[in-house]
């Protein structure tokens, strides 16, 4: 058998086995088991409220057991270790088949849950999760949910920290499904932490260490500084000629002296250059203004003698067709009648 089929076949019969404890020991108030492969045979812890009943009278109801689980399942030699549970409100899967059993009684589901919930919290718990899937007032079902303090919902802490139990409670409406989750009192989460008072933390403070000032190498002698900047080579590394590291280059500083100074302009020769360039600008701009101001002087009289050529150009033609219209519309002259009168005596 494949590695991945043996882990799903062991997973099956672990579900199996606690469903056929959980149906035999339900009135003992089971919590859980724990199956453990050892050389002398099958391990299973049993955690339940009332040892007594899952033991029975001489041990009648144990070795029924035993047998049972030989025959269904196919164990070798099952051995059964049963454990009484110190606070029964922190167990998950007795608190899911007590509050599923309040509501086969018929207890509303609020009141049940807000009572399982708040005793899961007076118990010590970090925190619970209560939830109620399927009909629970009526034809249509939903999910209600009870929440109380801190809970994680994945990741490693919810698979390892928090405990988990399921329970069904069977109405004549349907089946209810009861889900609860509990995350122990004292349980160490990742993002739980702590603060230390009155903690020595003089060790792990590291002080600046105190170098010169630069003051201080200003006040003392050049050489001295120069000196003090530089390592002495050994006649090894004169000998070996090898150029300093990166962490052996040296620094050199260099220190003015008092007596040298810088030399500053006096005030009387900086206004004069400033008067000198204010000059220099206005003139530069003076001859520049000028000369676009005659360019355009030069632009405005050229066309002003365009337009006026064009205005006596267009008067002349005027007085010509002027000239033109008056001829047309002159009376006629005693000469011109004389000649017509003569020109319709000739065609008579």
């Amino acid at each position: 058998m494949a590695d991945e089929h043996e882990f799903i076949e062991s997973g099956l019969q672990r579900t199996q086995i606690d469903e056929f404890f959980g149906e035999e020991l339900a009135r003992a108030g089971y919590g859980g088991m724990e199956v453990a492969q050892t050389p002398m045979g099958v391990q299973i812890v049993l955690r339940a409220e009332k040892p007594g009943m899952v033991i029975g009278k001489g041990g009648k109801n144990i070795r029924k057991i035993t047998s049972e689980l030989e025959t269904r399942f196919d164990l070798d030699d099952p051995q059964i270790d049963v454990q009484e549970v110190d606070e029964p409100d922190l167990n998950a899967q007795i608190v899911a088949d007590r509050l599923a059993n309040a509501l086969e009684r018929g207890w509303y589901f609020r009141k049940a849950g807000h009572t399982t919930i708040d005793r899961i919290m007076d118990a010590g718990a970090l925190g619970a999760e209560i939830v109620l899937s399927g009909k629970v007032t009526g034809a249509r079902s939903r999910v209600e949910k009870f929440n109380r303090g801190y809970i994680k919902h994945n990741g490693e802490p919810a698979e390892s920290i928090v405990d988990e139990g399921q329970g069904v409670a069977v109405m004549k409406l349907g089946t209810i499904g009861v889900t609860v989750k509990i995350i122990p009192p004292g349980a160490q989460l990742p993002d739980d932490f702590q603060v230390a008072e009155d903690a020595d933390v003089s060790e792990f403070v590291v002080e600046p260490e105190e170098d010169e000032g630069v003051e201080e190498l200003l006040d003392r002698d050049p050489d001295e500084v120069a000196d003090a900047g530089t390592e002495p080579v050994t006649d090894s590394e004169a000998d070996d000629g090898s150029q300093p590291t990166a962490d052996e280059e040296v620094v050199e500083e260099e220190v003015l002296d008092e007596e040298q100074e810088i030399a500053t302009p006096e005030d009387g020769d900086i206004e004069e250059e400033l008067d000198d360039l204010e000059e220099a600008v206005e003139g530069e701009l003076s001859e520049e203004s000028e000369a676009e101001a005659e360019d355009l002087l030069d632009e405005m009289e050229e066309q002003d003698t365009a337009e006026a050529d064009v205005e006596e150009t267009v008067e002349g033609e005027d007085a010509d067709a002027g000239g033109a219209d008056e001829a047309s519309d002159a009376p006629a002259t005693e000469d011109d009648e004389a000649a017509a009168s003569e020109d319709e005596e000739g065609e008579n």
